[in-house]
């Protein structure tokens, strides 16, 4: 039996497809384009360097010096990380109450501590944005979280809105001259098929951002305040021991990366977590991924850094129904469970999703066009302006970033990243839309096709140069860069073309004509969204 929804119904599910995508939509597209980009974040480490073999002592070696350094400027120190994945070693001192951050490299010499840049670099800096477009943290996470909510709120709308009409329009693709059908169509169709990737984007989005506010019911009026001591074992490799204020030296970073390795088998380490160093209740966490065919591959040892006893081990073949499931998901959320074509998957969806928060927008802007007169409404000029300068924005932005962290070498990483940003911000409400439109994009297309040019600059290693040595990091980048910025020029070109010959009354217009224009016809079984 067909099942069909009355029109009140339609409506209301239409109305809040509308405005839960548009609450959440500027939002979702910067954490969409900016998280398939760093789906890629080890490769883009090794993008804006010559390919080279690591020598792994050499680099052992730096990462010694490196920890008894900050352990000499710092000896009360009572949190560091130690990231081992970087070429040269990276480590985060904290303070006590984590209110005060610092990052260190070794100097050219192999022997000066060198203050790193805050935010760890371009590849951090866009990872951030994946989760806080750019706002302080935590604010800017939980932002998210509650973005992500919305999002699952616009998913559920969306299937309910197009269920009777799935297959028939799953792959309709009606080009002409209604663009406004066409985008429809190009939104729909991505949105469904992609809709099994959106449903764990969304959930595990929520999680990872606001999980703890969302078990907050659950803590106060379920389990009378004793829930978050129920789930703290799986929240943690070992049970934290208190420090006795008894000086005791750290093992040696390779015997203790070597104990951990012991517990796994295939274990390679790329954090070290030191809580308490120096004390002989030391705590030692080592975490880094191993290759088994589970969904999370994450693995972590917890040893006291003094003695090197062993404290804790998770794996995934051991993990508690609770580290599975949030591990689980977790993994489901980075794609960081697969191999090169998963990545590339996750990419292509991280795109597609970005389009359709983008899509959204623009149809949202278009449904609501006065046909009978050139003066628009204000609502939607402000969302045309929004959209641009939020969207290219970001897009301008993230390809700026590419090139101050080749050029620049991350020292103005976060200056170059906003500045970018809020200009586009301003130019797209300076500049009427059809305008404002046209050069942003083409701003885009400048700065993505400039990628491969300041990755030769910086490396002094052609592109054919980098592809005859093998440089698969370097030629993958600077490939998808010159494709994306085609795709950009040729995104600036229509937008020109439809200011000109596009219909007269819009927000789109160059050189709008007050007339009439024939009122739009129902076509097949589009939906148009609620006035």
């Amino acid at each position: 039996m067909k099942m069909k929804l009355n029109p009140a119904t339609l409506r209301s599910f239409l109305a809040l497809h509308t405005w839960v995508g548009l609450a959440a939509g500027l939002l979702l597209f910067i954490a969409f384009y900016a998280g398939a980009i760093t789906v890629f974040t080890q490769e883009l480490d090794g993008w804006r360097r010559p390919s080279a073999e690591v020598d792994q002592a050499a680099k052992m070696a730096r990462a010694q010096i490196l920890l008894d350094k900050v352990q000499l400027a710092h000896p009360h120190s009572h949190n560091l990380k130690l990231q081992l994945s970087p070429a040269d070693p990276e480590l985060d001192w904290y303070n006590e109450n984590y209110t005060e951050h610092r990052r260190y490299v070794l100097g050219a010499s192999g022997q000066d501590l060198t203050p790193a840049a805050a935010h760890g670099g371009f590849i951090q800096l866009i990872y951030e944005l994946h989760y806080t477009a750019g706002l302080p943290a935590p604010w800017g996470t939980r932002l998210f979280g509650i973005a992500c909510v919305l999002y699952g709120l616009a998913l559920v709308s969306g299937i309910v809105i197009h269920a009777p009409v799935l297959l028939k329009d799953l792959f309709a693709l009606r080009a002409g001259r209604n663009l406004k059908r066409l985008w429809q169509d190009a939104h729909n169709v991505i949105g469904l098929l992609s809709l099994p990737f959106h449903v764990i984007f969304a959930w595990s989005g929520a999680v990872l951002a606001i999980g703890y506010l969302m078990l907050a019911p659950f803590q106060f009026f379920v389990f009378e305040g004793k829930l978050l001591k129920i789930i703290k074992p799986d929240l943690q490799t070992a049970a934290h021991v208190e420090a006795e204020a008894s000086p005791h030296a750290l093992l040696p970073l390779t015997e203790l990366l070597r104990r951990g390795r012991e517990q796994v088998p295939g274990f390679q380490p790329s954090e070290v977590s030191l809580h308490d160093p120096g004390d002989v209740n030391a705590q030692v966490t080592l975490v880094g991924l191993v290759d088994q065919r589970m969904l999370s591959r994450r693995v972590a040892v917890a040893l006291n850094g003094a003695t090197g006893e062993v404290l804790g081990v998770d794996q995934p073949s051991t993990y508690s129904p609770g580290k599975r499931f949030l591990n689980g998901l977790t993994s489901l959320h980075y794609g960081n469970f697969g191999d090169t074509l998963l990545k590339w998957l996750y990419f292509v969806l991280g795109l597609a999703g970005a389009f359709l928060f983008y899509s959204g927008n623009l149809l949202y802007i278009e449904a609501r066009r006065r046909h009978q007169q050139a003066e628009q409404a204000r609502g939607p000029r402000l969302m045309a302006r929004l959209t641009l300068g939020v969207c290219l924005g970001c897009i301008a932005g993230v390809s700026a970033l590419f090139l101050s962290g080749a050029l620049l070498r991350d020292r103005w990483d976060q200056t170059v990243y906003f500045g970018v940003f809020f200009a586009s911000m301003a130019w797209a409400f300076i500049r009427p839309p059809a305008r404002g439109g046209h050069e942003l994009l083409w701003l885009c297309a400048v700065l993505t096709a400039a990628i491969p040019a300041a990755a030769w600059v910086a490396t002094g290693v052609s592109p054919l140069g980098a592809l005859m040595d093998g440089h698969w990091h370097r030629v993958f980048v600077d490939l998808m860069a010159v494709l994306l910025a085609a795709a950009y020029a040729r995104l600036a070109a229509a937008t020109l073309k439809r200011g000109i010959n596009g219909p007269a009354n819009s927000v789109w217009a160059l050189a709008p004509r007050t007339h009439k224009e024939p009122a739009p016809q129902a076509t097949g079984t589009s939906r148009p969204l609620p006035p």
